[in-house]
């Protein structure tokens, strides 16, 4: 090293400019080359600085290259992002060691350094607040704990969430009748009726389909979620100056990212302030009232640790953006199956008329239509919403499979690689729900189903997920037949994966009443 240092000092003190320059990319490279940690596990050859990130970037799914790369390098895999290491985990013996059996040292999160400023404490900028991006913790652990159990108290008793997902889907198939048969896009209607689902639980109300602040709210979040990162989020990998060099335009993506979370910022504390004003303890209207009603009961010190205003406007931005997207996708998902087919859609359509005939469905029938369910879980097999989960980090310097993963190294989690193994499912890209039936059609579980992921940061509305994909599937199958309109292209099912989430390219349906 000081060889290279001296090369630099004399080419500087002859004016040899390209020598220098030449100089200090050996010095820098050399410099990042010691750095690195030993003993990791292996992974594709980079390039210098910018890592995988050029093979990476040419990728139509990244999912599936994961998958292909594991073939050669194995389960534990490691990948350069620029001046990042990421490590990716495939297989799901391999994951379920990891998240399950090994979860104290593999729950934690990289918090990408954009979430971190906008969401991050006031004063650190570190530590992302709310459930989704936050560190693996005590504060983790209490808020995740809270809002499971008040979301749980919600699910039972008059204002339980299968009512308030019965009132959505009828909103929703009126909208869908309103169409009269005609060519349509259903992107903007599905996520109107789950995110209005989540506001009904979160805020005590839904909103109108046309209302313009609520539009604005969906058009921010698919902005976000679908677009893939652009050059300058990838030169941010390399070092952490380029990064701003995205917010330079306010049609950047991390522009929009800006734009979105301020939005939904200011959206939830004006509910919050609402609630303030009219928060009667004798009357918990919501998930706001619920958190209110615990800070006034806690005692002060654990109220100003775990029960502050920017932790309630975090988990409640968490809860939006989390079940927004993933049942509204899923749904859209499973539709496009049935068009593309038909004979699979006619069994479900049977199947729900000798149940159900015109009765409304409820979540407890479910055991009762095992083909409809079987077929659902075929569409999250095939299309698990986010087939990367969200990146997890090693919550300290530990071992794995034989190798080293430094504390916060970046973990992807690959769970289409589980849905695409042949030896857990054969014939993976056949769309065939009879694979989740026994010899007598009725429903059967398979463990190595994981589409909410698995371990200790499994997806907090997992249950209410589930609730809502069969009553909305099942209300719209029993009112509609969906085609293809006439003369369309059959759409793309490869799906396009922005942030996390895997969503289909657009397309339009024809819901025809039955």
């Amino acid at each position: 090293m000081s060889i290279l240092l001296e090369v630099v000092t004399t080419a500087r003190h002859y004016g040899d400019l390209p020598t220098f320059l030449a100089a200090a990319c050996v010095c820098l490279l050399t410099y990042l080359y010691l750095q690195r940690p030993r003993n990791l596990p292996p992974g594709p050859r980079g390039w210098p600085l910018l890592g995988n990130i050029p093979m990476l970037a040419k990728t139509a799914f990244l999912p599936a290259t994961f998958t292909e790369l594991s073939k050669q390098y194995g389960d534990v895999m490691s990948i350069r992002l620029g001046g990042n290491l990421a490590i990716v985990l495939s297989g799901y013996e391999t994951i379920r060691t990891t998240l399950v059996k090994r979860a104290e040292d593999f729950s934690s999160r990289r918090v990408p350094p954009v979430v971190a400023d906008i969401r991050g404490d006031e004063t650190t900028k570190r530590t992302a607040k709310g459930v989704l991006f936050a560190a693996y913790g005590p504060q983790w652990k209490h808020q995740r704990k809270f809002a499971l159990m008040t979301l749980r108290d919600f699910g039972v008793g008059k204002r339980s969430l299968e009512g308030k997902v019965t009132e959505e889907t009828d909103a929703l198939v009126q909208e869908i009748l309103s169409q009269n048969g005609q060519p349509f896009d259903l992107k903007i209607m599905m996520q109107n009726a789950v995110s209005n689902i989540i506001c009904s639980i979160a805020f005590g109300g839904r909103f109108e389909y046309g209302d313009p602040d609520f539009l604005r709210l969906i058009e921010l979040l698919n902005a976000t979620i679908e677009e893939k990162p652009s050059v300058t989020d990838r030169l941010g990998a390399i070092h952490p100056v380029f990064r701003y060099l995205g917010t330079f335009g306010k049609d950047s993506r991390q522009g929009r990212l800006l734009k979105m979370f301020q939005a939904l910022q200011e959206f939830c504390r004006e509910q919050m302030e609402k609630h303030r004003l009219t928060f009667d303890p004798n009357d918990i209207r919501d998930f706001i009232d619920a958190f209110l009603l615990e800070k006034q009961r806690a005692p002060e010190e654990k109220a100003r640790e775990h029960f502050t205003d920017k932790e309630l406007q975090e988990v409640l931005i968490d809860l939006f953006l989390a079940g927004t997207e993933t049942t509204a996708t899923t749904t859209r998902w499973a539709l496009l199956y049935m068009m593309l087919n038909p004979d699979i859609q006619e069994k479900v359509h049977q199947e729900i008329d000798s149940v159900l005939g015109q009765s409304a469905p409820s979540y407890a029938q479910r055991n009762q239509l095992p083909y409809t369910a079987a077929t659902l879980a075929e569409v999250q097999r095939m299309k698990p919403v986010a087939p990367l989960s969200i990146p997890h980090a090693a919550s300290r310097d530990t071992t794995l499979n034989g190798y080293n993963i430094p504390q916060d190294a970046m973990i992807f989690i690959n769970l289409w690689s589980v849905h695409m193994d042949p030896q857990l499912f054969p014939e993976t890209n056949t769309f065939r729900p009879e694979r989740f039936l026994d010899q007598d059609g009725n429903f059967v579980k398979h463990e190595a189903l994981v589409p909410f992921g698995i371990g200790h940061r499994v997806c907090l509305g997992e249950q209410l997920a589930k609730m809502e994909l069969f009553m909305l599937f099942v209300s719209l199958m029993q009112r509609f037949t969906f085609n293809l309109p006439e003369g369309a292209p059959e759409p793309s099912m490869l799906g396009k994966l922005g942030s996390a989430i895997n969503v289909p390219f657009p397309f339009e349906l024809c819901a025809v009443a039955r």
